[in-house]
């Protein structure tokens, strides 16, 4: 898809549509400091329990008290690079014997520094997943001076590969940007066709690298024969910070992490134990658990959204197409005064100036998403916020407010950049 159910053509790098409001990543990061005013003002009347974490995605600093004294760039990572590189490589399938570890400021800057690694100046670089790349890997490629080429599933990834006579890197992502997950099969087919043609094989691993085993049954990512794996270290299961962990062969691995410390991206080694404690407490359990919680969730939406609701096996969402058209329902407009991204940047503001809740908008800049996404809900926050069918009305309830603010953009403007932003445009 190259524009949104409106006919917006998507902007360069990510997959949705800008708008006259959210212009850009700068406009993006005047939304980040407007919610941080309504997080702000609630910790400031109410604590720190005013504010629940439904995005899912842990930011976390894991650490105990008495690890801070050695939370320095010399002490923590001569006692804890070790325990981390066993827990890595246990997480993701790997031996000492054959693969080494790295961590990175987070998952992105692994991502950057695999192409700036591997992949050279009018190389060609496959992506292949059930839908498509994450953002990351698109700017990845760019950065590199390669042409990135999209596929979707094993067969159109088959056809790419036969027609292209200079691909340097095959990018696989296992759970997708949709959180669609790509069958074991086709998996290893795509090492295998890769791999056949002497191409290396990174896998995009954010959250697939423990959903994928806990909920699917996969083997853990290096265990599919791929060369090198990068995860997330918030995200489903893990409790952050959120950094990158990346593991794989040995000489492409040291290759990748020299790159980083040159370029800037590696994480600062005082991080070393957050990070083992991180891995070392994931359990599949715990990630069965989430999606539990998701689910019950999900028949609460269901009850309000109808059709609306798309469900995937381990999430839902609400598309920002179909936000804005039920806002526009409600408002009894026939022509879209915003944007998609717009419409659902402003219900998830909404949703934290009067609720205290935290949905992906707020935590990636840019987003690499337009949907307002449920999913990997932790049981305790769900409690602590009062339920799955209060969670549901606080939605419909903004959405409502929403659909009142549609006839007046400017108020739109000012709920997402400030009054001080919207006088200025």
């Amino acid at each position: 898809m190259t524009q949104d159910r409106f006919g917006n053509a998507y902007a360069p790098g990510v997959p949705y549509a800008r708008g006259d409001i959210l212009t850009s990543t700068e406009d993006d990061f005047c939304k980040f400091q407007q919610a941080w005013q309504h997080i702000e003002a609630r910790v400031r009347t109410q604590g720190p329990e005013a504010i629940y974490n439904f995005s899912r995605l842990e930011h976390g600093l894991p650490l105990l008290a008495d690890e801070l004294p050695i939370a320095n760039d010399f002490v923590a990572p001569a006692l804890y690079f070790h325990p981390f590189k066993q827990a890595a490589l246990e997480h993701l399938g790997g031996s000492p014997e054959q693969h080494d570890v790295a961590l990175f400021n987070r998952l992105t800057g692994a991502t950057y520094a695999t192409h700036l690694t591997l992949v050279e100046p009018g190389d060609v670089v496959l992506g292949v997943s059930a839908s498509y790349s994450h953002p990351s890997v698109v700017r990845a490629a760019a950065q590199a001076g390669a042409t990135l080429i999209d596929t979707k599933g094993l067969e159109d990834f088959k056809v790419a590969l036969e027609r292209e006579h200079r691909v340097a890197l095959v990018v696989m992502t296992r759970l997708a940007v949709t959180y669609e997950v790509m069958p074991e099969h086709d998996l290893r087919q795509v090492v295998q066709l890769a791999h056949a043609k002497g191409v290396p094989v990174y896998v995009d691993d954010a959250g697939g690298a423990r959903v994928g085993p806990a909920m699917f049954d996969q083997p853990r990512t290096l265990e599919l024969g791929v060369d090198v794996v990068a995860t997330g270290l918030d995200k489903y299961g893990t409790v952050g910070p959120r950094l990158g962990v990346m593991a794989g062969e040995k000489s492409l691995v040291s290759r990748i992490r020299a790159r980083a410390f040159e370029m800037g991206m590696e994480a600062r080694p005082f991080l070393y134990p957050a990070a083992a404690r991180s891995l070392a407490g994931s359990t599949p359990e715990r990630v069965r658990e989430l999606v539990e919680t998701t689910r019950t969730v999900s028949v609460a939406l269901q009850e309000v959204f109808g059709e609306r609701l798309h469900e995937t096996p381990v999430i839902a969402q609400l598309l920002a197409d179909d936000i804005l058209e039920m806002a526009m329902q409600r408002a009894g407009l026939s022509a879209p005064p915003i944007v998609p991204y717009e419409a659902s940047a402003a219900l998830a503001m909404l949703l934290l100036r009067d609720y205290g809740i935290i949905t992906v908008h707020f935590v990636g800049l840019p987003p690499g998403t337009s949907a307002l996404m449920f999913k990997f809900i932790a049981p305790e926050v769900l409690k602590a916020f009062g339920g799955a069918e209060a969670y549901a009305e606080a939605i419909d309830a903004c959405l409502g407010k929403l659909a009142g603010m549609l006839a007046e953009p400017g108020q739109i403007r000012s709920l997402l950049l400030g009054d001080g932003k919207a006088m200025h445009a």
